[in-house]
């Protein structure tokens, strides 16, 4: 017995487990379908007309270079940063006041950079941040987030260094009240759970801004830097891969502001100051962004701006990139775009479709966009996809991994002729990810082997999107027949990587994420994500029946939501003010489609969930974007692709998955 929606039969729809205390406004949307008796011609038409609005709108995203560059949210942290940034540029510099920008009009050369007055900018920016403060006296990552102590005390630091606070009345006496009522700089380190990454930049910022002594920031060994960079996983580096710029910078700002009281640790740092800001400037990238990050790229340019370093070519190249980077609205996102990214996962999503356009213009994009040399600043070998195009990034497990799904995808439907080039950037990304395994079978993002710290550890959702890729390639290049002794490779690669997340997969069946969550959890994790990542690749892989697949399935049921949807918890609760989100219940349902025939129960979650959507879409209420991911450390974001990208590809399975019992049902 299946729900309504896969039978080919008149039937009511599942009983309305809505409860009544989870309809408030701004919390519960109820679709129109589970009041009323739906035969599964009309479910299937409306399913088809909301598959076919989210197919062509996000079709209309392309660009013209053939890719979805899509768009972050803009960042009360991220422009805080950049705030004090320029701020410190433009004080510690002799060039006479900060530069001159025009939106949307990239500067030709640094000689055009630094010259006139950014003050209307940083007024702009600083009116921006203000709008931005919630009632409770904090700021948020986007002006979707509750408020944090991190973000809150950076947006307190750019106030204190522009010295205009007192034209925003109470401003920063409520965010004072609200660092208190959070605990302090206790609670900040705490919220970092001892990694320094971002830590130590925050309390450095607030430092230059004199709302705390040196002492109390940390001092970072900046002189490793100098190490072989093969050698940084065995050094058990305070911060996580990506942060070097950081260990340098800021290393540096602390070492100048409060040197060190042991005479043989000053000597060793004082030796280092000129090599470990050689490797920073060989670091920086041609955009003068580091990882294309603002947050990361300020904090090195306030670090050197404040020892005197305004006019080395590290800052004046970072200046040039956070003046390159800001929106109209005076505002700074996190990143500059994940085109990359969504380019994947866009196809993808296309592609299970029934469209008939021609993408083969974005899949040359994305195979341009493989590295194929080593990589010139993090030093990893070529076969990695980053996620964005733009010289900061890095590639990355995930990206690649997307890249490779969405290849496959291409290489199924294209001819003989054209498959020789997808072919070989395929077996280049499968052994890219192979090196990248870590001891406990698991993959990390970046480096293998930085272990020890929140964002270089192997994570589920990560492993599981490796595992998907490789087993989708394994499979079409008939790696088992034609090549053995790489067969035999992956066979291991996988046994380990499923060791992994067997071990890794919670109590209650559900696996956590790495770089994503969702503010309402009290751990503020994502469990809706990461088991249907994992869930995702088990199917690819056919563990149907095994143990922890139908434990996953479960939890995922349990995890529905009054509405029909997917969010951080269940709705039945006054006090609960989180929502479903479009991103999670698109998600849920994707994951749930290829075990449809499995339960009762699992049917029934599927077709509700189905049905959210599909009011979502009538309702127009399924581009709005949630904040559900994080970037570095915590660092929350939305991207406004992703509600569209997620929604497209799940409506789509379930219109393939409805073809199906259709043809099932007429043979």
């Amino acid at each position: 017995m299946v729900s309504s929606i896969w039978r080919p039969s008149t039937v009511p729809v599942a009983k309305n487990i809505i409860n009544s205390t989870a309809i408030r406004a701004g919390k519960f949307y109820p679709p129109r379908s589970l009041s009323a008796h739906m035969t599964l011609h009309a479910d299937r038409d409306r399913l088809a007309a909301a598959h076919q609005t989210a197919h062509k709108a996000l079709l209309a995203e392309r660009n013209s270079a053939s890719h979805w560059t899509g768009e972050l949210s803009s960042s009360p942290l991220s422009t805080a940063t950049a705030i004090s940034a320029l701020v410190l540029a433009e004080q510690s510099g002799t060039n006479g006041g900060l530069p001159a920008y025009t939106p949307g009009v990239e500067p030709s050369h640094v000689d055009e950079i630094f010259r006139g007055d950014l003050s209307e900018q940083i007024v702009q920016s600083l009116h921006w941040l203000a709008e931005q403060q919630n009632d409770d006296g904090g700021w948020g990552d986007t002006d979707r987030s509750l408020s944090n102590i991190a973000t809150t005390m950076l947006v307190q630091a750019a106030f204190h260094l522009t010295g205009v606070p007192a034209k925003f009345t109470g401003l920063l006496e409520q965010a004072e009240a609200f660092v208190e009522s959070q605990g302090g700089l206790t609670a900040l380190k705490q919220r970092y759970e001892g990694d320094k990454t971002f830590a130590t930049p925050i309390l450095t910022n607030c430092a230059l801004a004199d709302m705390l002594p040196w002492r109390k920031v940390s001092s970072l060994p900046f002189e490793l830097a100098c190490v072989p960079q093969r050698f940084y996983n065995r050094l058990n580096l305070p911060v996580v891969s990506y942060a070097i710029p950081a260990l340098v910078a800021v290393g540096q700002a602390k070492f100048h502001h409060a040197p060190p009281r042991n005479p043989l640790v000053r000597w060793i740092r004082s030796a280092a100051l000129k090599r470990s800001l050689k490797i920073l400037e060989q670091m920086q990238p041609a955009s003068g962004g580091y990882l294309e990050a603002t947050p990361l790229t300020s904090f090195v340019v306030m670090s050197l701006a404040s020892i005197g370093l305004s006019e080395h070519i590290v800052v004046r190249r970072g200046v040039e990139f956070l003046l390159a980077s800001v929106r109209e609205d005076g505002s700074w996102p996190i990143d500059t775009n994940l085109a990359t990214w969504n380019t994947s996962q866009a196809l993808t999503a296309l592609e299970l479709g029934t469209d008939d356009e021609d993408h083969s213009d974005s899949y040359a994009w994305l195979l341009d966009c493989q590295y194929q040399e080593r990589h010139p600043l993090t030093g990893a070998a070529a076969g990695g996809w980053a996620w964005t195009n733009l010289s900061g990034g890095w590639p990355d497990a995930d990206d690649t991994a997307a890249a490779l799904i969405a290849l496959a995808t291409r290489y199924r439907s294209c001819p003989e002729d054209n498959r020789a080039e997808i072919k070989r950037a395929a077996r280049l990304g499968m052994h890219w990810l192979l090196e990248l395994q870590n001891k406990d079978g698991g993959w990390p993002t970046f480096c293998r082997g930085w272990g020890r710290l929140p964002f270089d550890r192997s994570s589920c959702d990560i492993s599981a999107h490796v595992l998907h890729a490789l087993h989708d390639w394994r499979d079409l290049l008939n790696i088992d027949t034609t090549n053995v002794q790489f067969a035999s490779r992956l066979e291991v690669a996988q046994k380990l990587g499923l060791k992994f997340l067997g071990a890794k997969q919670q109590a209650d069946g559900s696996w956590n994420p790495l770089w994503f969550g969702n503010q309402h959890h009290p751990d503020e994790i994502n469990p809706v994500y990461g088991t249907a990542k994992v869930l995702l690749m088990c199917d690819a892989l056919r563990l149907d029946k095994e143990k922890m697949t139908q434990r996953g399935l479960r939890w995922m049921v349990s995890a529905q939501r009054a509405d029909g949807g997917w969010g951080p918890v269940d709705g039945s609760s006054e006090n609960d003010m989180a929502i479903s989100t479009v991103e999670e219940t698109a998600l849920a349902v994707e994951a749930l489609i290829p075990y449809r025939k499995h339960s009762v129960d699992l049917s029934k979650s599927l077709d509700l969930g189905i049905l959210w959507l599909i009011e979502a879409v009538e309702c127009n209420r399924w581009k709005e974007p949630a904040p559900i991911g994080f970037y570095f450390a915590k660092l929350w974001y939305y991207e406004r692709l992703y509600p569209q990208i997620f929604a497209t590809r799940a409506l789509a399975r379930a219109c393939k998955a409805l073809r199906a019992v259709a043809v099932g049902a007429v043979c």
